[in-house]
This record gives structure tokens, C-alpha cells and sequence, in this order.
């Protein structure tokens, strides 16, 4: 910095010089200042929280497509789905003709499965929610959201790192004692410059990954951006993985209570 002083009268330019360095000084701690704030880091629960509303928003529904593959079979559902969090959510299968009209109900903590070709309702109990949808890799918890993210666990940001080029916030969901999960802990890695989700992590008690689920191919619904392809593998079954593609959805409208009754679960389509 380069100071110019004049001689205007006695001791006048020792003041500019003062007042020039002062000025600096402070000049410096505002910009570092500044500097600080635009670069703070968000609270794990604040990633987490804005990981879930970019994925569900308040309510969802929308039509999406669901993989199924493993070293002997193939097959693709198209689905139905509608959400209100925190508490409520509708599935219909609407193809292949087979399962066509199977849905799954939850209201709060009960879970209902309708078989179309029974013509039975049958509740899922606690401990089956972690059994496998339809034969996916996505288990009944994951595909209606039993569990909350943001209330059953707590969030710690154990720093940043690089993936596949990308800086990205690794947060580390811990489950509350009294929260009824089975998962030791849940990993997620999201981008830091926006918040999208790229990775999650489903860790046991020991502190195995069991089942990884990716997130890839950006794209926009309506006003918001989200991963249009999620992809779960187990790690215990090689060849396995389920995809899940969303097709089209519609965020934060009015869902009717209509949708979310054991009525409208035994209703074919």
C-alpha cells in the first residue's frame, strides 16, 4: 500500500499517515470478515434437512420407474406415488398387468400392503419394514419413509472432501436412542456448492456398508433440480441393483386426504 503525504501544516502528515494505516487496518478486517461469513459451513441437520426437502418437498406426486435387477432376472414397475410429510404416503403399481394395483399405505407408524389378486389388506408389522419392496433392493421403510431423517437421527458434518471431482460435505446420521431403526449410521455425501445429494451410506451396528444408493443424472421438475436416477446396491448381493428413475413429479401442491385411506389402498388403480 502505497501512502502519499502532503505538507499542509505541522504534524498534518503523520495524521494521514495514521489515519491512512487505520483505514487499511480496518478495510482488511471487513473483507476477512465478509470472507468468513460467505464461506460458513451448514450444520449436518441443515444438509440433511435440505437433502430431503429437495427430494420430497412437503408433498410429492409423480410417476416413477423402478429396476429391478439381479444374476437371474430383470424386471421394470412403473409407479404411482403421492406424499405428505411427515406422516403419509401412497404407492400403486401400474405396470407390468401382473402386479399391477399392489399398493402400500402408511399413516404415521402403520404400514398396509393391498394384493389385488387376494383381494387382501395386510398390515406390515415394525419389524418387516426393513424387508425388501416387491424384491427390490429398497426396503418397505425406504420406499414409504416410515422413519424421519431429520428427527430420528442427528447429523455431524465430519468435514469435506473430493468425489469423482467434486467438493463434497460428508455427514455422518447417527440414530437417537430411542428412535426405532436398525442402521448403526447413515453417510451422506452432498455437494457443498448447492446441496445436492450424490451418496448415501447405510451402515450396520458394526459399522459395515450394507447398501449404497447414488444419486446421478440432474434434471428440472418444474422449478426445482433433483437427481432423476437413484440406484441402490447391496453390498452382500454382487450383480444386485435396483433403479429407480423418477419420470415426472409435482412439488408442494395439495394432495387429497382422500388418497392416503385403506379405501382408496383396495381400489385397483
Amino acid at each position: 500500500m502505497k501512502i502519499i503525504s502532503t505538507r499542509i501544516g505541522p504534524g498534518t502528515g503523520w495524521y494521514l499517515i495514521y489515519s491512512a494505516i487505520v483505514t487499511g487496518v480496518f478495510l482488511m478486517l471487513s473483507l476477512y470478515h465478509g470472507a468468513v461469513l460467505a464461506s460458513e459451513d451448514k450444520t449436518g441437520r441443515e444438509i440433511v434437512a435440505s437433502v430431503e426437502s429437495r427430494l420430497w418437498g412437503n408433498t410429492v406426486s409423480g410417476k416413477y420407474e423402478m429396476t429391478i435387477t439381479t444374476p437371474y432376472w430383470k424386471r421394470t414397475l412403473k409407479l404411482q406415488m403421492w406424499m405428505r410429510r411427515p406422516n403419509k404416503s401412497f404407492v400403486r403399481i401400474l405396470s407390468p398387468a401382473k402386479e399391477a394395483g399392489i399398493g402400500s399405505l402408511r399413516i404415521k407408524s402403520e404400514m398396509w400392503n393391498y394384493l389385488p389378486k387376494v383381494e387382501r389388506v395386510i398390515k406390515i408389522p415394525p419389524s418387516m419394514m426393513l424387508q425388501p419392496w416387491m424384491g427390490s433392493d429398497f426396503s418397505n421403510d425406504d420406499l414409504v419413509k416410515e422413519s424421519s431423517m431429520i428427527n430420528d437421527y442427528t447429523h455431524k458434518v465430519a468435514g469435506t472432501e473430493n468425489y469423482n471431482g467434486i467438493e463434497v460435505y460428508r455427514v455422518i446420521s447417527t440414530p437417537k436412542p430411542e428412535a426405532a431403526v436398525i442402521w448403526g449410521s447413515i453417510t451422506y455425501l452432498v455437494r457443498k456448492s448447492d446441496l445436492m445429494p450424490v451418496r448415501q451410506e447405510y451402515i450396520d451396528e458394526r459399522g459395515k456398508i450394507i447398501k449404497v444408493l447414488t444419486f446421478s443424472k440432474i434434471r428440472k421438475f418444474g422449478d426445482r433440480e433433483l437427481p432423476s436416477l437413484w440406484e441402490m446396491r447391496p453390498t452382500t448381493k454382487p450383480g444386485n441393483v435396483t433403479r429407480i428413475r423418477v419420470v415426472d413429479v409435482v412439488f408442494d401442491k395439495p394432495i387429497k386426504d382422500s388418497i392416503f385411506t385403506l379405501r382408496n389402498l383396495r381400489r385397483r388403480r
